[in-house]
């Protein structure tokens, strides 16, 4: 069993539940990454990126407890000094093929009596206590079984299709979409990977956060959902930081 140890700063513990259900958060930070080595503890402005993941969850209204579970000792240390509980997964949920299912699953079945799971990745620092709480609050209005959040898409996927070997693009554009311009077309979404809510026992149910019915999306601003995978989204999550340091200023 991982053991389950406070950080040094308070992280939700004891706030007000919504509605009567206890919410666990849960970051899981794994030590290997292969596109950006070591990034959920590299300096982004000045701070590990784990731990502005972390500093959101401490400062949610409804989580009742934050907990970062990883297979890496510095990754522990770090997350308990920004304010986390800590807990070491077993060494055979730290390969590449562990699922964040089994991850979650884990941690669930040393800390029972949760009625929500949230997960934070660790690789969206930009999503902040703001919008895990009023996702929280939407999943209770909706009486929901699970939330996901999601932004508007860059790009229109009607304006993507594949193309054969010799790059012709005949028949790439369906002919309906020639002449329309971009602002005409119905908006898509994507999931931006910065939050998931699930009901514990749905979860354990179905396996995913993203479960069969009863799920709704909660809609983020595309400059908060940055989800950082390789050394260009490090330095662009820098620059929007910045940006919205000057917004707030």
């Amino acid at each position: 069993m991982g053991r389950v140890s406070q950080g040094d700063i308070t992280n939700g513990v004891g706030c007000a539940m919504i509605c009567g259900k206890k919410i666990l958060g849960i970051i899981p930070a794994r030590g290997g990454s292969k596109r950006l080595p070591r990034k959920n503890i590299m300096l982004l402005a000045g701070r590990p990126l784990v731990s502005w993941t972390i500093d959101a969850g401490c400062k949610s209204k409804y989580i009742d407890k934050l907990i970062v579970t990883s297979d890496d000792e510095e990754i522990l240390s770090v997350s308990k000094q920004s304010g986390a509980y800590i807990f070491k997964r077993p060494d055979e949920l730290a390969s590449d093929t562990a699922t964040t299912f089994e991850v979650v699953k884990n941690l669930i079945d040393n800390m029972p009596g949760y009625n929500f799971i949230v997960l934070l990745q660790p690789t969206s620092p930009l999503r902040n206590e703001r919008h895990i709480d009023a996702a929280i609050e939407l999943l209770m209005q909706k009486n929901a079984d699970a939330i996901i959040s999601i932004c508007e898409t860059e790009h229109s996927p009607l304006w993507c299709n594949t193309i054969p070997e010799d790059g012709s693009m005949r028949n790439f554009l369906r002919d309906e979409l020639k002449n329309k311009r971009s602002q005409d077309i119905d908006k898509y979404y994507r999931l931006n990977g910065a939050i998931y809510i699930c009901n514990t026992d749905k979860l354990l149910q179905e396996k995913s956060f993203f479960i069969q019915d009863n799920m709704y999306g909660y809609i983020m601003e595309n400059k908060y959902s940055l989800d950082i995978d390789n050394a260009f989204d490090f330095k662009f999550a820098e620059f929007l930081i910045q940006e919205l340091m000057c917004e707030k200023n």
